[in-house]
């Protein structure tokens, strides 16, 4: 057990013949008990502190891990909305192909029905020209026949 400030002021030494000057030895044992208990005071003091400065690493260390894991999960959450992301812009990719497809499929089918309508009309067009020349040559030829002459000299001699 170490010695006590106190155990070094209460020691009692055996007297002798012509032993040590009694002031001089015990105003020296209060030098060392005033060294001493400053010496523990020290020392108690550079524990308490040595104590203050360990809850603190402890506590930076737990705030250390705490930012480590979240930086872990902030780079898996930015992994996974960059995964979100790209993900989204392929189905957007996707579904403007698809539109984009359909669109032009819907276009050629409209220019494929124009084109069959104006063939169609053509066709018409032509009927139509064919028709109408034939009725008119059909009238000339009327017009021209012989018929008309006999009818206007009838119609001479009745006036």
């Amino acid at each position: 057990m170490p010695l006590t400030p106190l155990d070094i002021h209460n020691k009692e030494f055996s007297r002798s013949f012509r032993g040590y000057n009694e002031d001089e030895v015990n105003e020296f044992l209060d030098k060392i008990v005033r060294d001493y208990e400053k010496l523990i005071k020290e020392n108690q003091d550079l524990n308490e502190k040595i104590k203050g400065l360990t809850q603190k690493l402890e506590h930076y260390s737990k705030i250390e891990e705490t930012l480590h894991n979240a930086i872990v999960v902030a780079q898996e959450t930015a992994e996974e909305v960059k995964q979100n992301a790209s993900r989204e812009a392929e189905l957007i990719r996707r579904e403007a192909e698809r539109e984009a497809k359909k669109t032009i499929d819907e276009a050629i089918l409209k220019a494929r029905k124009i084109h069959n309508e104006m063939e169609e009309m053509a066709k018409q067009v032509h009927v139509c020209r064919t028709r109408f020349k034939a009725l008119l040559e059909a009238q000339l030829e009327m017009l021209t026949a012989d018929d008309w002459t006999d009818l206007e000299k009838n119609l001479n001699e009745y006036r």
